[in-house]
């Protein structure tokens, strides 16, 4: 009985140490987090932290494109693809200082974001899945 009982304490302790350690991995892992799919792309020296610029909801059916805003300054900005259609889209951003910015393949009914950091000029907004762009799910916007 003794030893059953040291046996029990010592798993348990091996038990609590292996928890830990988890733990501990865990909080030190780097995965995309709750956001789904989030991206960042910018010619700066710091990269925009996801999700720290003013939000610009992109609407996205099939094969249109509607931005929540058309007036841009220069700065940092969240894209949020949010899929109103029936098959998988994306949202890629292209201009001065930021190339092929993209959230991950977005799903009917899901969300991803993009953040950049836009200068002055103008930019492509697109859904980079193939053929889509050339069916209309293309902007232009302009930062000034």
């Amino acid at each position: 009985m003794i030893m059953s009982a040291y046996r029990a304490r010592t798993t348990l302790g091996a038990t609590a140490v292996a928890f830990s350690a988890a733990l501990v991995l865990a909080g030190c892992s780097g995965g995309s987090g709750g956001g789904g799919g989030q991206a960042s792309g910018s010619a700066t020296s710091g990269t925009p932290k996801a999700g720290s610029g003013t939000r610009v909801t992109v609407t996205e059916t099939e094969y249109t494109l509607k931005l929540s805003r058309s007036s841009f300054t220069p700065g940092t900005y969240t894209f949020v693809s949010d899929n109103h259609g029936r098959i998988t889209h994306a949202l890629s951003i292209d201009g001065p200082g930021v190339e092929d910015a993209r959230t991950k393949d977005v799903q009917s009914g899901q969300e991803a974001t993009v953040t950049v950091t836009l200068k002055k000029g103008t930019y492509d907004v697109y859904c980079p899945i193939d053929g889509h762009k050339q069916l209309g799910m293309d902007q232009h916007i302009t930062v000034g």
